[in-house]
């Protein structure tokens, strides 16, 4: 979160569909999908409910089947338009009596929690020519092809209008437009829950995670040629601010915009680290941008906040024989080496509270990270930053090795460099897309409490002893 907002806390301790625990700051049940907040407050007095008594052969409780509780009676002795002479009460099914017989001859009963909606049956006037009260027949029906023989098909009743999608979680409600089901309230998949890409020799992939109810972070994966020929690789990975509004939206701009600034200055021969330089400022721009219409956007997302769309940022380039790293905020790059016997490095430094707080000397690491406020970040793209402050730092590695780009989804349950060394599985280098998916998976094994977003670049150069230079920016 950013350093200026606060989460709001769920006072919910444990899921009220599923009884799953909670974390502070959930809205959705990360067992169930459960949407936390349509839960209502508790109330602050309890009123006194009136309770009708109840009626001959109606339903118990006083709630109609398939309505609203306090909804109409039926059966003997039930209120008519005549009896009343203000309300109008529909007929429903008297508990204990039977429905009559379908065609085939086998009984239909009233599924619990299905409203049948029938004609008006209240009390009829009488017939003008024969002066009769009695109800007038409908003309007989056909009998149902597809039960005539005995056979029902209960997939008819089912059967969505064409265009629309029937729920994964209980597969009878539809999905609105939001991607919720208007039965149960089950969040549907989202495109972004899961994304992988691999090409060439960088694959990214990101996760939703076990906690949240969208995937708000996102990356870019790309490769070019330098004027020499001599070939280039992109990686760029952000993560949405969640306390701020549109977060998804701001990470996907910022990964496109800063993508598409480094396809376009690479191949005209601009230095990797002023190429990144420039993405960064591109980035910040685009997401700055989607401050202007944001007003508009809150009508349609219900998990809106008040504050601008903002994300983190951090990106690799391999050129040249150079790794140029950059970032914003507190997505990290690890350096693995292929030869497991000389040490690991990170090669970012966090704009974040613990990190000013050991920057400064007033705690050590342990302390500062062991801090509530640890994660609260002084660095973002967005239009309520500070003032932006792009990172950049260039390497150039005397040995093979892999760049690990990921977001704190990852890194929380890795933090220090040997310990996301020991994770990367031992042929990364080969397989950067299947050690990207092994990643993903140890951070969702450790609970998977955010986003989680990993890029792998493979860096091959022949051995040529110890030591790497590098300057920052």
């Amino acid at each position: 979160m950013k350093m200026s907002q606060m989460h709001q806390e769920t006072a919910l301790s444990r899921c009220p569909n599923c009884e799953e625990p909670l974390e502070s700051g959930d809205l959705f049940c990360g067992a169930c999908g459960y949407d936390l907040s349509v839960v209502p407050a508790p109330p602050q007095d309890h009123p006194t409910i009136a309770m009708a008594a109840p009626v001959e052969g109606g339903a118990p409780g006083g709630t109609a089947l398939g309505g609203a509780p306090g909804g109409t009676a039926s059966g003997p002795g039930a209120p008519t338009a005549a009896a009343s002479g203000s309300v109008e009460w529909s007929a429903a099914p008297v508990a204990g009596r039977s429905e009559p017989p379908a065609p085939g001859g086998a009984p239909v009963h009233a599924p619990a929690g299905v409203r049948f909606d029938r004609p008006n049956t209240s009390v009829p006037s009488p017939d003008p020519v024969s002066g009769s009260g009695d109800f007038e027949l409908a003309a007989p029906v056909a009998p149902d092809p597809r039960t005539s023989a005995g056979v029902a098909f209960p997939e008819a009743a089912v059967t969505p209008p064409d265009g629309t999608k029937l729920c994964v979680a209980c597969r009878a409600g539809h999905v609105d437009p939001d991607g919720y089901c208007e039965n149960c309230g089950h969040a549907q998949p989202r495109e972004r829950d899961h994304m992988e890409q691999e090409l060439g020799s960088v694959a990214a992939v990101s996760d939703r995670g076990l906690r949240h109810h969208r995937n708000e972070d996102s990356f870019a994966v790309s490769t070019t040629a330098l004027p020499d020929g001599s070939p280039a690789v992109v990686a760029i990975v952000c993560d949405g601010v969640s306390s701020a509004s549109r977060p998804d939206e701001a990470s996907a701009a910022a990964a496109t915009a800063a993508n598409e600034s480094l396809l376009e200055s690479l191949p005209r021969g601009a230095h990797p680290q002023q190429a990144m330089h420039e993405a960064i400022v591109a980035a910040a721009e685009s997401v700055n941008s989607l401050a202007h219409d944001d007003g508009q956007a809150r009508e349609h997302d219900p998990h809106h906040h008040q504050n601008a769309p903002a994300c983190t940022l951090v990106g690799a380039v391999m050129a040249g024989g150079l790794l140029v790293v950059g970032w914003v905020g507190d997505s990290r790059v690890y350096w693995v080496p292929d030869d497991r016997t000389t040490p690991p490095a990170r090669l970012t430094e966090d704009d974040s509270w613990a990190a000013q707080m050991v920057a400064t000397g007033l705690m050590n690491e342990a302390e500062a990270y062991a801090d509530e406020r640890a994660h609260a970040i002084t660095g973002w793209l967005g239009a309520d930053a500070y003032e932006l402050e792009p990172h950049t730092a260039s390497f150039k590695p005397d040995r093979p090795g892999l760049v690990v780009v990921c977001t704190d989804g990852l890194w929380n349950y890795a933090e220090s460099a040997a310990e996301m060394a020991a994770v990367v599985p031992p042929d990364a280098h080969e397989r950067p897309l299947h050690g990207a998916q092994v990643l993903v998976g140890h951070a969702l094994d450790g609970g998977g409490h955010d986003n989680v977003t990993v890029a792998l670049l493979p860096f091959a150069v022949p051995p040529q002893g110890a030591g790497s230079a590098y300057s920052t920016a």
